[in-house]
């Protein structure tokens, strides 16, 4: 794509996608105010109901037990049968009253329906009428308690709204009624709560008890407001969120209301600021797609570049970008990508050297004139001493030279080559008798894996090699076992070690990557193994002088089916 296509589409993407942000967000803004607005109504229903309620049935509670208690007391008793303890009775009624959230007035009646006491200033013939009838109700029917909703009306237009009766016994035989009747004012001072609109409290029969609104009144004093599937009613051409709440004890019912009407005006002006904004933030984003789209395309161009080049053979078309964006992040990743490229390069160029010296010298020590010299000297002999012996020891030389000689591979399995070193130690053990000793103790594990071939014989000659310059007799021993997922092979021998100050100079020549000593294999040997397997794999030297030297090979585990080329390519 060319350079102004990029950019031009880059424009017309900001453009084209503006408006779908900006309207989701509108749209999701307004759905989110609509659900808010409901979730917040139902809410602060549902709590107002549930304060309502504790507070009711704390008021109930109060009287059953202070009526229950209050109509067997000795001097209630004593004060219906004689008129005595007047004062007594007046002085409980009060403390009790004092203490209540909902105030009463005290009525003590006999069963004949003739007012004993009351604690009302003044009542009114109706007021009386309804006291007698309730007495002589409960007297006809038998009724022990009593708790119903009647409105009566007494002094300064006070109105109780509900009434508590329990009559009053001597052993027997009932001798009188107690009666609370609780003011309707205190009543929806109880109800009113805060972020409550309107709130009713009925009985069992939709008789309302107190109303915080007068609205909510139907005929009789009944509560009828019908709730709609959405949980909404309507008073006086105003829509409320209406929750009922049922107080079990008492059997009452709490209906709490909230004022739902939404607000048209909120709303228009939420609308206009949605506008005006939009409009604000298109042409800034006009402005902003412009700027973005000349930086973005000019990164781009350094990064197509830098590719042509590296196409075209240039191994430097590093890229710089310092956008602090992902172009930046996309450009350091290719200059990374480059050095790791680079320094693959070299490595494998390398390797290549490498393997090049290490075929020519090893071509070298095939033909040693001295190992081959002092083998064909023993079959001269056997041949005039020992003409099996000399056979045995063609047999073995020609299996050695042709596994040297072959290069069909460059990994074998350890088993195979451990084979080829039997045969050489077999060579070699002919000649010196029993002054050489060789043994393995190789895992099965171990015999299975790939290794680099050949790569045991330069240790073992070595051993051989110096360990007679200090011993009469020399012991080789080749131990391998799998550890983990790495293959360790070490090169035992008690050819008399090395001192401490040689032993640094040896490590110190391999761990170079640029030997230039003559006669050091090991350092071509550890750094063909760092280059095909990485820098935690190679070879390990210790030596102890007067006692021996242990070489250790450190290789990745890999098996015949397992992907050899691939651990190159982890380093």
């Amino acid at each position: 794509m060319a350079k102004g296509s990029f950019k031009d589409s880059l424009r017309r993407m900001f453009l084209l996608h503006t408006l779908v942000p900006i309207s989701i967000l509108f749209v999701l803004f307004l759905l989110f105010m609509m659900v808010n607005s409901r979730l917040l109504l139902i809410g602060q229903t549902t709590d107002a109901g549930k304060k309502i309620k504790t507070a009711v049935e704390e008021v109930y509670a109060s009287y059953l037990e202070e009526m229950d208690e209050a109509a067997e007391l000795g001097t209630v008793i004593s004060f219906v049968e004689s008129r005595r303890n007047g004062p007594e009775v007046f002085e409980r009624f009060y403390d009790f009253n004092n203490r209540q959230r909902v105030k009463s007035i005290m009525h003590i009646v006999g069963t004949d329906g003739n007012m004993l006491a009351s604690s009302a200033n003044y009542s009114s013939d109706a007021t009386d009428l309804a006291l007698q009838t309730i007495a002589r109700r409960m007297y006809r029917q038998s009724l022990s308690t009593l708790a119903e909703t009647n409105h009566l009306r007494f002094s300064h237009d006070r109105y109780t709204a509900y009434t508590f009766a329990k009559e009053i016994r001597h052993g027997e035989t009932v001798i009188g009624y107690l009666i609370y009747q609780l003011y309707e004012e205190d009543f929806q001072k109880l109800i009113f709560v805060q972020n409550n609109e309107i709130a009713v409290v009925t009985d069992s029969y939709h008789n309302i008890i107190a109303t915080t609104n007068n609205l909510t009144r139907g005929l009789m004093n009944k509560y009828s407001l019908a709730r709609d599937s959405k949980g909404y009613v309507w008073i006086d051409k105003g829509r409320y969120y209406s929750k009922e709440t049922y107080v079990p004890a008492s059997q009452w019912k709490i209906y709490t209301l909230s004022a739902a009407q939404w607000n048209h005006a909120a709303y228009l002006s939420l609308a206009v600021f949605f506008a005006l904004a939009s409009l604000l933030l298109w042409i800034l984003i006009r402005y902003s797609a412009r700027i973005i789209s000349n930086r973005q395309s000019r990164a781009m161009d350094k990064l197509t570049f830098a590719v042509r080049e590296l196409q075209s053979g240039n191994m430097e078309s590093y890229v710089y970008i310092g956008t602090g964006d992902e172009f930046e992040t996309l450009a350091n990743q290719y200059n990374l990508m480059l050095r790791r490229l680079n320094e693959l390069v070299a490595k494998n160029e390398e390797l290549s050297d490498l393997r090049r010296v290490i075929e020519v010298k090893h071509l070298q020590s095939q033909f040693h004139p001295h190992f081959i010299f002092n083998v064909l000297e023993m079959l001269r002999y056997a041949i005039v001493v020992d003409d099996k012996l000399a056979q045995d020891i063609v047999l073995t030389l020609s299996r050695h030279l042709r596994y040297s000689i072959g290069n069909e591979r460059d990994q074998v399995v350890l088993g195979n080559d451990l084979e080829y070193i039997a045969g050489y130690m077999k060579l070699q053990q002919m000649r010196f008798k029993d002054r050489l000793r060789y043994q393995e103790k190789v895992g099965e594990a171990a015999k299975a894996a790939l290794v680099p071939r050949l790569m045991l014989q330069p240790v073992i000659e070595n051993a051989i090699k110096y360990g007679y310059r200090q011993r009469q007799s020399v012991a080789i021993t080749v131990v391998g076992y799998v550890k983990a997922a790495d293959l360790i092979i070490e090169v035992k021998d008690d050819g008399g070690g090395m001192s401490r100050e040689r032993l640094e100079e040896v490590r110190a020549i391999m761990l170079s990557q640029d030997n230039r000593a003559p006669h050091i294999g090991l350092h071509n040997l550890h750094r063909r193994l760092v280059l095909m397997y990485g820098e935690r794999y190679g070879i390990q030297i210790d030596s102890v002088e007067g006692e021996g030297t242990t070489v250790t090979f450190v290789l990745p585990y890999l098996k015949e089916d397992a992907d050899v080329q691939g651990t190159a390519g982890g380093r």
